[in-house]
């Protein structure tokens, strides 16, 4: 029994986190923006372009800018080159067997029966009524 409920909770943790893996990629500007949130006062102080200026009005969201259009940069950048990708696979796969005519072999015997004939008797043998009615 505690092999099962160790079993099961193994489970429901790799599922937890191949949901999380497919997740963070979609999840990135949020990151960026929490990440900026938690160290704003040092991002003012030391990156921002106007930290030395006296009413700094802009607190390190030049900073926000610049991180956030180097993600959506990037975010382009891996489209792009997974499409360029995608369409190299789909040409590479391109098929190039040339195809001749076959001509269609005749038979000289006849494989079945024509209806231009009557019929000479009738076989009974092949129908057989179920037992169970009789």
């Amino acid at each position: 029994m505690h092999l099962k409920h160790r079993n099961s909770l193994l489970k429901k943790l790799f599922i937890i986190l191949l949901s999380i893996t497919l997740l963070v990629p979609s999840f990135g500007k949020v990151f960026i923006y929490a990440s900026f949130k938690l160290n704003q006062k040092e991002i003012s102080k030391t990156i921002c372009v106007q930290r030395k200026m006296v009413f700094n009005t802009c607190n390190g969201r030049c900073e926000l800018q610049k991180s956030l259009k180097k993600y959506a940069d990037n975010e382009k950048k891996m489209q792009d080159n997974l499409k360029e990708k995608a369409e190299i696979v789909y040409i590479q796969n391109t098929n190039t067997s040339l195809y001749t005519l076959v001509a269609p072999v005749e038979t000289a015997a006849k494989n079945f029966a024509s209806a231009d004939k009557k019929p000479v008797s009738i076989t009974v043998v092949a129908f057989r009524p179920p037992s169970c009615f009789i």
